[in-house]
């Protein structure tokens, strides 16, 4: 079931609209003035966070909640510096992102146990176990190219899904390599191919057997 037709099933919900890009979400936004913004972090050519950030500057922002098949650990963070009341994942039962929403209109934050924890931890400076540099240092347009690295793209097929030029990305490439201490090309390949097996991952779906 997609989210709309589950959303249009409540009987205090009612959608007005859906957006598969940063300018028609923020089109639609304008005219109709919502409560509440579902949003992914993958939309078509964009960065969902960029609109979290949008959003988020302005006065009448509705309340957002990131609606995501990214893993939690690395995304839900950064959702919530950029402005997002909530984070969840998009495997979750239909039940929990109801509730996820509720809290979110009710003017509370909602995210696992997990991320709350993380999030309480950095809010008291709590040092980090390790110093090893992670994904934590890259902006979110570095960690989307870090992914889309991982994903297999080429530098000018990353520049044309993120309808950036090929030098740009090629400079984004070299900060992740800065930040993560990466010396060759190959090793920032490598790493990102095991980033992304990682991140999508799912221990607990042991997929088809036989």
């Amino acid at each position: 079931m997609g989210m709309a037709e589950l959303l249009n099933q409540e009987d205090d919900f009612t959608v007005c609209g859906l957006a598969e890009d940063i300018a028609s979400a923020r089109k639609l936004i304008l005219e109709h003035t919502p409560d509440l913004a579902i949003v992914d972090i993958t939309l078509a050519g964009d960065n969902g966070l960029d609109l979290v950030k949008e959003l988020a500057g302005n006065k009448n922002s509705p309340a957002i909640l990131v609606l995501s098949m990214h893993d939690e650990q690395v995304w839900a963070e950064r959702a919530i510096r950029a402005g997002a009341r909530g984070y969840i994942m998009k495997k979750e039962a239909s039940e929990k992102v109801m509730f996820a929403l509720r809290c979110i209109l009710a003017g509370k934050i909602h995210v696992s146990a997990n991320i709350m924890e993380r999030l309480l931890d950095r809010f008291h400076l709590k040092p980090e176990v390790s110093n090893a540099p992670t994904t934590d240092l890259l902006t979110d347009r570095e960690l989307e190219v870090f992914r889309l690295i991982g994903a297999g793209l080429s530098t000018r097929e990353i520049a044309d899904r993120m309808k950036l030029g090929v030098k740009t990305i090629g400079t984004y490439r070299d900060r992740v390599k800065q930040k993560l201490g990466i010396k060759t090309a190959a090793e920032l390949i490598r790493r990102a191919v095991l980033w992304t097996e990682q991140e999508f991952f799912d221990p607990a779906d042991p997929g088809d057997v036989g």
